[in-house]
């Protein structure tokens, strides 16, 4: 199988278990891996054939950036899911990285791994 993918999606919106960080937007930097058939796009050079990352991009900013949310695990799953639920992929791979949340390290973060069951 092939992959489409996108790296570092910058998403500005409220994360954070802290009262203080729930009164401000943080940077959230989000690598997405999709995994898909893209033989008869490239045969028919056709994006219909295919995963449209603009699409992609859009649908997941909508949904971070729609609730508050404290754990970036939780981010991470429900961009999964939603991956798996409205796009034509078997598999994702999802990492979800938070620059500057500790002053010690350049960023933390989450990466899973979910199939369509």
């Amino acid at each position: 199988m092939d992959i489409v993918f996108i790296k570092q999606l910058q998403v500005d919106t409220v994360i954070g278990v802290y009262d203080w960080e729930k009164t401000i937007q943080q940077r959230l930097l989000l690598d997405l891996e999709l995994v898909t058939d893209i033989s008869n796009a490239a045969k028919q050079d056709d994006i219909r054939q295919t995963l449209d990352y603009a699409v992609i991009a859009q649908r997941v900013i909508a949904l971070i950036t729609a609730q508050p949310l404290e754990l970036i695990e939780t981010v991470a799953e429900r961009v999964a899911q939603l991956l798996l639920n409205e796009f034509a992929t078997t598999q994702v791979k999802v990492s979800v990285q938070k620059p500057g949340a500790l002053e010690q390290a350049e960023t933390v973060g989450v990466t899973i791994v979910r199939s369509r069951s």
